[in-house]
């Protein structure tokens, strides 16, 4: 059994910081240790270049998923060469493989199809003419990869346990979802959420947006905005997002005061100063306490909540709280709640809250914005075919 899974995780040397994906993939490979099946994994993790990188071995994840899963996890030393068929050929039955970092070989992220379907073959052949192919890896469904889309179509295909959840939350975020329907954007750059605010206006009832993309939102709306993280390149479009949310009756709620510092460090010098007002010399790197406030009251209510980005620079203790009082508010909510993975994710774990407080956290930001952008997930399309 080829199982593409999703164990993408932060290194600090060979420590992992962060084993959010790693213990997300248990519920499919535990089914299928405990039905006898002899399951070779793939996986990748950073973005080496094609060839093999020690930084972005797999190995450190091989020790944490055995110790996880309550198996020993045999670490093959290459992708599909002379290692991991020596490995995968041991194995018996209910026994676990991890092939070396699949995005060291160049093949899975060609853009030839020819070259990614020599290396789906290399891989379909790991497992013989009786295998099969369990997609599992929700982080990387949005691409068109070889072990992600060329395989699914060489072997019997299954989706995993995590593939299944997470595609019937976010259709649940898509088609109807109860009212009122909050969502809250972080992060760094609006260029990077285009496409889903254009979207989603057409189905949130309101919008909270926080982190450094709020600044050229305030920016569209005529205010100064110092140093903070500016677009300028994106102010027409944003200035079109807020007319269209004006239009359709979209509450777009965005930060009333910030915490605007000297400089991007963890000790800055800090105050608190109104939206409209940030001083020419300072940068705002959270949201304020009367913002907190009103995010939260904005929250109160909603029936369904989706949340992706952290709203301040949750990396400094100085600019966390921003980033915890949404999470609180969803929490403390009683709405259907979303966590729509990367930093947002890493924010509710590194933050210490309970990850039961919400309804769901997603293991793939970019392929949970790409769905609701209303984009075909080819990992996900190919599986229904």
């Amino acid at each position: 059994m080829l199982v593409r899974a999703d164990l993408n995780v932060p290194l600090d040397g060979q420590r992992i910081t962060d084993d959010g994906r790693v213990r997300a993939s248990l519920p499919t490979l535990s089914a299928l240790v405990a039905a006898g099946a002899r399951v070779v994994i793939a996986a990748h993790l950073g973005r080496p270049k094609g060839v093999p990188e020690e930084k972005f071995s797999l190995a450190p994840v091989a020790a944490r998923l055995g110790e996880l899963l309550g198996v020993e996890v045999a670490a093959a030393q290459d992708v599909v060469g002379p290692s991991a068929k020596a490995v995968v050929g041991g194995l018996a039955d209910g026994a676990v493989a991890l092939l070396e970092n699949v995005r060291f070989d160049p093949r899975e992220t060609s853009k030839d199809e020819a070259e990614r379907g020599a290396l789906a073959r290399e891989l379909a052949d790991l497992v013989g003419p009786d295998g099969a192919f369990v997609s599992d890896g929700f982080g990387v469904v949005h691409r068109k990869q070889a072990s992600v889309y060329d395989v699914a179509r060489l072997l019997p295909h299954y989706a995993g346990e995590l593939v299944l959840a997470e595609v019937t939350v976010l259709r649940r975020l898509t088609e109807e979802p109860a009212r009122p329907y909050a969502v809250v954007l972080g992060g760094a750059k609006v260029s990077d959420k285009l496409a889903v605010i254009e979207n989603l206006l057409t189905k949130v009832d309101r919008l909270l947006i926080g982190g450094g993309m709020a600044y050229t939102f305030l920016k569209a709306r005529g205010h100064e905005v110092g140093r903070s993280l500016l677009q300028t390149d994106q102010l027409e479009a944003v200035r079109g997002f807020i007319a269209e949310a004006e239009r359709r009756g979209v509450e777009l709620v965005l930060p009333v005061d910030v915490l605007a510092a000297t400089e991007f460090a963890p000790d800055a010098d800090v105050e608190v100063v109104s939206s409209d007002a940030i001083p020419a010399d300072r940068e705002g790197l959270d949201i304020g306490p009367r913002t907190r406030e009103l995010f939260a009251d904005r929250l109160a209510d909603a029936a369904t909540v989706f949340w992706n980005g952290p709203v301040g620079v949750f990396e400094f203790a100085a600019f966390a709280e921003g980033t915890r009082a949404v999470a609180t508010a969803l929490v403390e909510g009683k709405a259907f709640s979303v966590v729509g993975g990367g930093d947002s994710a890493a924010a509710v774990r590194a933050l210490g809250l309970p990850e039961d407080g919400f309804s769901h956290i997603s293991t793939g930001g970019g392929a949970s914005l790409e769905f609701l952008e209303g984009k075909v997930l080819p990992g996900v399309a190919v599986l229904e075919d």
